[in-house]
């Protein structure tokens, strides 16, 4: 995988799971929201670079769908 796209998708997934975690730990719905919202933003980047990676041929079809449903479950 290129360095570029594999940075990305480390920034983009990080950004994932701090986001959820720092909403959990806020008081407000409204807070709580904020944090969700931008973490479902970062998760759709990550499909996004998965998308690129399959049109690529450099991840599988196998290997995207998996990458796919664990974003949607994720995104749940």
């Amino acid at each position: 995988m290129d360095k570029i796209y594999r940075d990305q998708i480390k920034r983009a997934s990080i950004s994932v799971a701090l986001n959820i975690a720092e909403g959990a730990g806020r008081f407000s719905k409204a807070d709580k929201r904020n944090f969700y919202v931008v973490a479902r933003g970062s998760l759709a980047e990550c499909v996004a670079i998965l998308d690129l990676l399959q049109s690529e041929e450099i991840i599988s079809s196998e290997k995207y769908k998996t990458f796919y449903f664990k974003a949607e479950e994720i995104s749940k």
